[in-house]
């Protein structure tokens, strides 16, 4: 018998490309990291090829090389250059991928490779490398472009651009053993490329959920934090709250784009600047923020009551305590991008025991789950009149009433969208038909 060569370099061997990866806060890199990690416990050794800088804050420098959760991490330089363009975010993207393919080549005893869409070329790479080495690739698409910059006006659909993108998918669609999409609404957008239907498996990205459990608003530090004072109380038959009640909070938390508009409920804010019992919270950062930055400054030159309360991404360490204190959450979902982008943030608000306020399109993943599970209200865009009564409703809701909306979302989460069953499907598609 053989003898080891001791870097477990004759290990069987799952490769994963991804630009970003943890500690790198973006979402795409912490789904990724935690498929790898079950990967490494089911018994494969993991090689992942992502960015030595941070996704939107390229001054962020991680290890060139370390092991996280058992997974070997190969940190890659000059690719990574933030967004300050899309032409930066290109060179920077071609950089990668030809850095991960050329690196790849090296490593032994490949026996699958994983490529996401983050960089939105990764899956090109993915499958160049499958054909070399003669393994299968999965593809995990996470978003879906040039449908996305299309929509947001970026490029034209028939550009150069928006062909070489199609090109691209085409190629990895066809040579994906499996392709795994967020939603149904993201299937047929992808069908219309290529007919993928034999191959797709149709599962959204599970709730980060560790530690983050609901907190009684008594009990919050970050509403005392911020005046919001506990729970809130609403009067029997009445447009009030009872004495000592606390604020009814309407959050918003997470990137602020142009795929995720809030303007309705900016509008709908303005309707409610005399009545005390409700703030519309916005946390977050990203190019919409100056949205709710001009019209905060605004409220506070007027001279009214303002209720609308702005805060930047809280570290890590207090989202149990800033989505906590929330009584309803906005999901936003751009009435173009539907099966374009999923709307992640549902899970976090979901996971809190807590509704959600849909702004967007009918039918959409989020209103499908509204609907079938009665865990919010839907508004469309522009309809500040029905944004309004919506917030109406809200506060004359009793408190129970919302409690058992919030249980029945909690109870999809640690259920059919839990973590560990959402996780557990999905890398049981990663190793399908791949020799082990």
């Amino acid at each position: 018998m053989p003898a080891s060569s001791g870097d477990g370099s004759d290990r069987p061997t799952y490769l994963i490309i991804s630009q970003v990866y943890v500690p790198d806060p973006a979402s795409v890199g912490q789904h990724v990291a935690d498929a790898a990690g079950e990967l490494a416990r089911r018994g494969w050794r993991v090689v992942v090829f992502a960015a030595a800088n941070g996704y939107d804050d390229p001054s962020k420098k991680y290890p060139k090389r370390e092991v996280l959760n058992g997974v070997e991490v190969r940190r890659l330089p000059f690719s990574s250059f933030g967004k300050s363009s899309i032409a930066v975010r290109l060179i920077a993207q071609w950089l990668f991928i030809k850095q991960a393919i050329l690196h790849a080549l090296f490593v032994k005893n490949v026996r699958g490779i994983m490529v996401s869409t983050s960089p939105p070329f990764c899956g090109a790479a993915g499958a160049i490398l499958s054909r070399i080495k003669g393994v299968p690739v999965k593809y995990w698409l996470m978003d879906l472009n040039p449908d996305q910059m299309i929509a947001m006006g970026k490029i034209g659909p028939k550009s150069i651009s928006a062909r070489v993108f199609d090109f691209f998918n085409r190629m990895i669609l066809r040579r994906a053993g499996d392709v795994v999409v967020l939603d149904r609404f993201m299937l047929e957008r992808v069908n219309k490329k290529v007919d993928v239907t034999a191959k797709a498996h149709v599962m959204p990205p599970w709730p980060h959920e560790d530690g983050v459990v609901d907190l009684p608003h008594e009990e919050n530090d970050f509403r005392r934090e911020h005046a919001l004072g506990g729970a809130y109380l609403p009067a029997a038959g009445a447009s009030g709250a009872l004495p000592g009640s606390g604020r009814f909070v309407i959050m918003y938390s997470g990137n602020h784009s142009p795929a995720n508009p809030i303007a309705t409920v900016l509008d709908a804010a303005e309707r409610f600047r005399d009545d005390d019992r409700v703030v519309f919270m916005f946390i977050g950062g990203g190019g919409g923020k100056k949205e709710v930055e001009d019209r905060l400054a605004r409220q506070r030159a007027d001279g009214k009551r303002v209720n609308i309360v702005s805060l930047p991404y809280q570290p890590l360490e207090k989202i149990r305590y800033s989505l906590s204190a929330a009584d309803v959450h906005v999901v936003s979902v751009g009435d173009d991008v539907v099966g374009i982008v999923h709307p992640c943030k549902v899970y976090g608000a979901m996971s809190m025991s807590r509704p959600v306020l849909l702004l967007g399109p009918k039918p959409s993943h989020v209103s499908d789950l509204i609907e079938n599970h009665r865990v919010g209200w839907h508004v469309s865009h522009g309809d500040v009149n029905g944004a309004e009564r919506a917030i109406r409703q809200m506060l004359s809701t009793p408190g129970s009433d919302l409690r058992a909306m919030g249980q029945r979302a909690a109870g999809l989460i640690a259920g059919e969208l839990s973590k560990k069953s959402l996780m557990g499907r999905y890398v049981d598609v990663m190793e399908r038909g791949v020799v082990k």
